[in-house]
């Protein structure tokens, strides 16, 4: 999941907190509509287009997990499809 506005269908916010912001309310919204949420996660991959953003995407992903967040990997990836991303989470839960 990317940061993409599902109203504009534009990448929402240039800077990586709003990106990672609307990224993971993406995520959230999907879980929500296949019945599941946030807190069934148990794995996460994060792509990060620049390492340095890390303290940034992770001040706004504890807000999101603030006890017990799911397994976590963080890689920095090279480029992504769409131009503007600087963050991509792969995001597994399970059903209640």
């Amino acid at each position: 999941m990317v940061s993409r506005d599902p109203a504009t269908g534009k990448v929402a916010g240039s800077e990586i907190r709003e990106q990672t912001k609307r990224t993971l309310e993406n995520i959230k919204s999907v879980l929500q509509a296949a019945g599941t949420s946030l807190s069934n996660g148990v794995r996460v991959t994060v792509f990060l287009k620049d390492r340095k953003d890390f303290p940034g995407f992770n001040e706004v992903y504890g807000t999101y997990f603030p006890v017990s967040p799911p397994a976590r990997a963080v890689v920095q990836a090279a480029d992504f499809m769409v131009p503007g991303i600087l963050v991509e989470i792969e995001f597994t839960a399970v059903m209640p």
